[in-house]
């Protein structure tokens, strides 16, 4: 055991990685409908290893945690500046519900356990996992005049509360939002979330990795001309059923040949015909016979997305634009428009805004005819912009550091609300300027699977020890009140949400309640069964209230108990 203990003294970093990988295996296993995922479970493992005495800076802690949080603030960036409103009453409410819930529950507890401030201020700030507690606590309590040795000793017990209530703290808010919520509501995270995406998407649907429709929009078939024999490219474009159709290639005797728009079709061409498929499928007996190919008719087809900045373009209706564009439209398919992350209805009468992002497809040289009168295209990379999410991590830990003070009482974001709120606003602006800022899905994941499992594990190895010597010396009462104080308020908060507030999307619903309790771990174990970003934007809402509210919980504890 001691040579165990050796190798984590000189690199405690092997502690932080074996946590994970052993939580996330542990967190595999299913127990009827329970899993504990792998955030819970790195916990729990950090902390039984933890207690080979494992010292970790931190720092670490830190770095990890500001890098899940601006991630998530900034895949939710866009969204979030939307929803804000009126929209967003419910969310200040859930916060607000929380706070006073977890505050009287606290005052209750000590009244009836005998608590002093101190043990009753800790255990606030640990079952409700909000460490700035300890600090709003700590200065109450020097301005309650008591003597010195006193006032040291209900601070001391303001750190042992939170050291043995914190593990739970984490723990409890998974099992109340991630597994205890879909059972209450009777459905799944998942299956919520999937549904509020696709009406964000306006019904369009979205494909995961390696998915493809079996009826594409776009297809691509070959037809011997007989019976368009003696008309042009022009009009026999315009014999699609279900729309115009492209003409992409002519071979004749065997050889590719050169079109435009004037070029006569023969008896016997093959042509390539190009467009949505209710106007490609069906046009045999208007060219001819279709065939499976032949050499030279391949080609290849190219979906991008380009920025709308050209000022033919921006501030006039659909039905301008495609009055206007003529030849330039030729080859062209718009799949989709997008503003702000939300897709816009193609409707005649829908206004073209600077900053759109307009999905087309066709072939390259097309395309690049289309972006020089346009705007710019947006090339998929999966190289990250490193200038951009520097600046944006950098910018939201100096925001963490300022302090607003409200009397006596010290209010700051600290550099999870600071990361989140930098992480909103880069997202915004990048979704405005989409030639900055990229960020594959991928990079974003590991920053947040690995920022926020990191995180925990951390804090199991910096408090494993210091709480589980605690329980065994004062009892479990400590812990049984943490343990109340973690789960009654979600619970009330819970009720509240369902039966007045009206929450009835469960991946939602998830997201504010995690949100209101600042509870991390939490909501990255939401968004892992959500498999999107739905939870995201009412968790941001009530993540930077909950801030706020259950800081300001110390001084009233103090104040009350």
């Amino acid at each position: 055991m001691s040579f165990i203990a050796d190798i984590f003294r000189h690199s405690p970093e092997i502690a932080l990685f074996l946590s994970l990988a052993l939580g996330y295996w542990v967190g595999k296993f299913q127990f009827g409908k329970f899993q504990l995922g792998g955030v819970a479970g790195s916990l729990l493992a950090a902390v039984l290893i933890s207690q080979f005495g494992v010292q970790i800076d931190n720092g670490i802690k830190a770095v990890l945690f500001a890098l899940f949080i601006y991630a998530v603030g900034f895949e939710s960036g866009p969204q979030f500046f939307r929803s804000l409103g009126r929209h967003s009453i419910r969310e200040i409410i859930m916060a607000a519900v929380l706070a006073i819930s977890g505050l009287v529950t606290v005052v209750v507890l000590a009244k009836v356990m005998g608590l002093d401030k101190g043990l009753a201020a800790g255990i606030a700030a640990g079952g409700l996992t909000q460490s700035a507690v300890i600090g709003t606590a700590g200065s109450a309590i020097e301005k309650l005049g008591l003597a010195a040795d006193e006032a040291q000793r209900l601070q001391a017990n303001v750190a042992i509360g939170y050291a043995v209530t914190y593990i739970f703290g984490s723990f409890g808010a998974i099992i109340v939002c991630v597994n205890f919520l879909p059972w209450f509501m009777k459905r799944g995270i998942r299956d919520d979330a999937v549904k509020a995406e696709a009406e964000m998407l306006r019904g369009a649907r979205v494909y995961g990795v390696g998915e493809a429709p079996a009826l594409p929009e776009l297809v691509g078939r070959v037809y011997q001309i007989e019976a368009a024999a003696g008309k042009t490219v022009t009009e026999a474009e315009a014999l699609g059923p279900g729309g115009t159709v492209t003409i992409e290639r002519i071979k004749r005797d065997g050889k590719i040949i050169g079109i435009d728009a004037a070029t006569t079709l023969q008896s016997g061409d093959l042509v390539l015909i190009v467009g949505r498929r209710t106007g490609v499928v069906g046009l045999e007996d208007r060219l001819g016979s279709e065939v499976a190919g032949g050499e030279g008719m391949e080609l290849v087809v190219t979906t991008r997305d380009i920025v709308v900045q050209g000022k033919e373009f921006v501030d006039h209706t659909v039905a301008q634009i495609l009055s206007a564009s003529g030849e330039l439209r030729h080859g062209i398919y718009v799949l989709a428009v997008t503003r702000g992350g939300s897709k816009q209805q193609l409707a005649n009468d829908t206004v073209i805004k600077a900053g759109d992002i307009v999905t087309v497809h066709g072939v390259q040289e097309d395309l690049q005819r289309l972006a020089t009168r346009v705007g710019p295209e947006i090339i998929p990379s999966d190289k990250t912009d490193f200038v951009f999410h520097g600046l944006g991590v950098a910018l939201g830990l100096l925001i963490g550091l300022a302090v607003v003070r409200i009397g006596s009482i010290p209010l700051t974001l600290g550099s999870g609300g600071g990361a989140l709120l930098s992480g909103l606003v880069f997202g915004w602006y990048r979704s405005r300027h989409m030639t900055l800022g990229n960020l594959p899905t991928s990079a974003s994941t590991l920053l947040r699977d690995l920022g926020l499992a990191g995180f925990v594990a951390v804090v199991g190895l910096q408090s494993g020890q210091q709480a589980v010597s605690t329980i065994l010396q004062s009892g479990l009462s400590i812990f049984v009140a943490g343990v109340i104080v973690t789960i009654l308020p979600l619970i009330i908060t819970m009720l509240v949400g369902r039966y007045v507030l009206r929450y009835d999307n469960v991946a939602v619903f998830a997201g504010a309640l995690s949100g209101s309790r600042s509870a991390n771990p939490a909501f990255g174990e939401i968004l892992d069964k959500a498999g999107n970003s739905v939870p995201t934007t009412p968790f941001a809402i009530t993540y930077a209230l909950a801030n706020v509210f259950l800081t300001l919980l110390g001084p009233l504890i103090v104040a009350f108990v």
